[in-house]
């Protein structure tokens, strides 16, 4: 009987063994958590690599570690896409809005992982995602559902009233406000307009108040409807 079971329970391993490695990066900058994940995937088939020249040339998952920031995560996503087409990336990452995960999915987030995830649990998410599925805790997927499927401008006045819509902003916020619909950083934009970088961190943030936009995105999709009518206006000329 005992050569019955252990001639039973011989495919099921041989049958793990046989499933391929998946080759994964961790960009972590936080050594502690980056051990943690690890850990976690340690004894599965997701083997980490140390760095880029630890024998995978190409990696077939990558795990974003770090906090989540829109900007920042979002042009990371994009050059991990263009640099690793055929690989998938999942982020651990919480308390994010709607829009923000949204644009991180357009970029090509393949999966969202909570922190407060349990090790099987994560596991199973990144197998799914391995699969070509994508994955996404309950509550963002139900928050999703409820958001329109496209961000709603705030109206602030007559859409084919320039002065009216440039009178809701100082000149320099209008100034900043059409550099945002060019996608242009803080960085680039203290520099286009001769001002200190935190100097443009406050202004954004009246911009997003009187705007009423959650984020810079939505600030700038509403700027590109209407501050196109007002391209001429001297509110929004750019500094030269």
């Amino acid at each position: 009987m005992d050569h019955d079971l252990a001639d039973r329970a011989q495919p099921s391993t041989l049958a793990q063994r046989a499933q391929p490695s998946i080759a994964t990066y961790l960009i972590c900058q936080n050594t502690l958590l980056r051990t943690g994940v690890s850990r976690i995937l340690d004894g599965t088939r997701f083997t980490v690599a140390d760095d880029k020249s630890s024998g995978h040339e190409v990696p077939d998952l990558v795990i974003l570690c770090d906090s989540l920031s829109h900007e920042g995560s979002v042009e990371t996503i994009r050059q991990l896409k263009a640099q690793y087409p055929g690989a998938r990336v999942v982020a651990l990452g919480d308390n994010l809005d709607p829009w923000t995960v949204r644009e991180l999915c357009a970029a090509g987030l393949d999966g969202l992982c909570p922190s407060g995830m349990s090790p099987p649990a994560m596991c199973k998410a990144l197998e799914l995602v391995m699969l070509g599925e994508r994955f996404l805790p309950i509550s963002v997927s139900l928050a999703l559902l409820n958001q329109p499927s496209a961000p709603q401008p705030p109206t602030m006045g007559p859409a084919n009233d320039p002065a009216a819509l440039a009178g809701k902003f100082s000149d320099r916020e209008a100034q900043i406000l059409k550099c945002l619909t060019t996608g242009a950083s803080n960085k680039l934009i203290a520099r286009e307009l001769g001002l200190a970088e935190a100097t443009v961190k406050v202004h954004i943030k009246a911009i997003l108040r009187k705007a009423k936009a959650a984020n810079r995105t939505q600030a700038a999709m509403w700027a590109s409807q209407h501050f196109g009518l007002a391209a001429h206006s001297p509110a929004v000329e750019l500094a030269r």
